[in-house]
């Protein structure tokens, strides 16, 4: 049978435009690799460039439509104050750090130095007619952008995700995007956690740039912009306040709640005015039986639905006590329940604070619960969304520190009541309190989140009884802890104490909860799977996973008569080796568990059940 031509020249189009896609891929693998010599994890070694970080990044707010601009970007790093280059000086992973490995450069950013970034991208022919968001997941630590020569915005802050209307810049076809950012690090005035110009000891490698996804967003002329759920288990309801873009008469917002396919609660209200939906029977979240409610959340004018998100929520409750024997205790679901769980610092040797894949950002989460923990200190770092959602749905609580800032850590191990406050610059208090807002407002809608911690030892520690006040005022559905090891004030609802190696209680607070915020360190060098094989400590160094995990054994054993005397929580240091670290459970490139995992298991088991009744 003969061919029709049409058919041919068809056939020839799609051939055509196939090998064209063939050919992209293959170029693109082409003008990247990894950067150094340093280990990677198992996920860095298949890295696909084509395809970096590819899921939906903001899992408490879903829209169908999105269109993903990770992948090679053009970067140049030039004196401050220096208009955008012309040339740029090569290729760039988005979105991993330009210290790291995994975007191709590993480079350093100085403070009198910016980083540039170029790309170009085009708008899906199905938008037309839409407003188009820019978001931006995390940029480390001042981003300006600009859209085809248009300036957009100005953003500051290195944890949390931004976004702009671009819609009034865009133009048909190829469109140009542009990013300068300046990070000081360690010689700024900002938030920082734990990146140091000089790395060494408990100080790791800057992380500078855009470090989460970078993505585009379809909406209408008026749109959903924020949606905030507050459950109350005593009521068995659930608080939803939908923002919008801006408020409208006639407004009306409708949230569905469902347990699977079946329709349990529907709400709606007019403008701004928040949705309290009823159950009339609550399933409640914990660690070891998860449960989350899906959510519908719609903007109707007219009668026709105009915007529609898909999120998620759960019946859960973070409070505090005094049992019968007069120990405050902290609570899940109006029960004691004791938080035992490891110092999980975030960072990665291949993308530095961005895991390579989301199977990898996973990972330490299912190996935390596979440990027997049912909590995580995230300690002074903000994780992407994803993330929490993971935590959700895995059943852990997250103990959410913020970022330590400073020039340089006021740290005054012993002098718990008489340590010095650093004294801040009213740029760097700004900085410090916009940040911490931002985090909380982030964050908030998340399960699994039962406590901010404000500060970290006495790292930047200031004004202590007025931020924990604070905070507590602007979220009393956590517990606050104002200073995890550091110089102790009598606010907040906790007393947290360090102690290395083994846990010590030395001193209670009976007004408050008393937790144990740090302890362990065991370190165990395991060859071939060290950052730094000539430079590297814990609080022990042991010689084999036995005597490690005979240790660990021993130390969590130790908490046991501590619980009986008012313990209620406890952090064990820490879930990776990080850099010069040696003392986590399992190997920074998370290529080898470190201790026994059964055993681990077992004992910590125990401890979390400690309070069961």
């Amino acid at each position: 049978m003969k061919i029709p031509k049409f058919l041919n020249l068809l056939y020839m189009k799609r051939l055509i435009i196939s090998l064209s896609a063939i050919i992209l891929i293959f170029s693109a693998q082409a003008q990247w690799k990894q950067a150094g010599e340093k280990i990677k994890t198992p996920w860095a070694e298949k890295m696909d460039v084509n395809r970096v970080l590819p899921e939906y990044p903001r899992p408490l707010m879903v829209r169908q439509n999105w269109s993903n601009l990770n992948g090679l970007w053009s970067y140049a790093i030039r004196p401050v104050g220096e208009v955008c280059p012309t040339k740029f000086d090569g290729n760039i992973l988005v979105p991993f750090a330009v210290e790291s490995s995994l975007s191709g450069v590993q480079k350093g950013l100085k403070d009198n130095e910016e980083l540039w970034y170029s790309r170009v991208f085009k708008v899906p022919a199905n938008w037309k007619g839409q407003k188009v968001l820019l978001h931006f997941g995390a940029v480390d630590w001042k981003a300006d952008v600009w859209v085809n020569d248009v300036k957009i915005g100005q953003h500051t802050g290195g944890f949390t995700a931004f976004s702009f209307d671009i819609t009034a810049a865009l133009a048909s076809g190829d469109n140009k995007l542009v990013v300068k950012v300046w990070d000081p690090t360690s010689n700024g005035e900002q938030p920082r956690g734990k990146q140091a110009y000089n790395p060494s000891g408990i100080f790791y490698t800057p992380v500078s740039g855009i470090w989460q996804t970078v993505w585009l967003e379809p909406v209408g002329e008026h749109f959903i912009a924020n949606v905030k759920t507050t459950p109350d288990i005593d009521k068995s309801q659930i608080k939803v306040e939908v923002a919008t873009d801006k408020v409208l008469n006639g407004d009306l917002l409708e949230v569905k709640l469902f347990d699977g396919a079946t329709l349990v609660a529907i709400g709606k209200a007019l403008g701004g005015e928040a949705i309290e939906l009823t159950l009339k029977t609550q399933k409640l979240w914990s660690p070891e039986s998860p449960f989350l409610y899906d959510m519908q959340v719609s903007l109707i004018r007219d009668g026709k639905v105009i915007d529609n998100i898909k999120s998620y929520a759960a019946m859960r409750k973070y409070s505090s006590r005094r049992d019968d024997k007069g120990h405050v205790r902290m609570q899940l679901n109006n029960k004691d329940y004791f938080q035992f769980g490891p110092l999980d610092q975030g960072w990665w040797p291949d993308g530095l604070y961005t895991a390579p894949t989301d199977e990898a950002l996973k990972y330490d989460i299912e190996k935390t619960k596979d440990f027997g923990f049912n909590m995580i200190r995230k300690h002074v770092k903000v994780e992407p969304a994803r993330w929490y959602t993971h935590c959700d749905k895995l059943g852990i609580i997250v103990w959410q520190d913020m970022p330590s800032s400073g020039k340089s850590p006021e740290w005054r191990p012993g002098h718990y009541f008489d340590g010095v406050e650093m004294l801040r610059t009213p740029e760097s208090e700004a900085n410090f309190r916009k940040e911490l807002k931002e985090i909380i407002d982030a964050n908030y809608s998340y399960a699994c989140i039962g406590v901010w911690t404000i500060f970290n030892e006495s790292w930047g520690q200031f004004k202590t009884p007025e931020i924990a006040k604070w905070a507590k005022d602007y979220d009393p559905t956590r517990l606050i802890n104002p200073a995890s090891g550091g110089n102790h004030y009598i606010c907040g609802d906790m007393l947290d104490l360090h102690h290395y190696p083994g846990p010590n209680m030395f001193l209670r607070d009976p007004q408050r909860v008393n937790v144990l915020g740090e302890f362990g360190g065991i370190g165990l060098a395991i060859k071939d799977h060290l950052w730094d094989a000539n430079r590297n400590w814990g609080y022990v160094k042991l010689n084999s996973i036995e005597e490690a995990t005979d240790e660990y054994v021993k130390y969590a054993e130790q908490l046991l008569p501590f619980i009986e005397k008012g313990l209620s929580a406890a952090v064990y240091t820490q879930t990776t080796d990080v850099e010069e670290e040696i003392n986590g459970l399992i190997t920074y490139d998370r290529k080898e568990i470190k201790m026994n995992e059964q055993r681990v298991h077992a004992i910590n088991q125990k401890i979390c059940n400690s309070l069961n009744k």
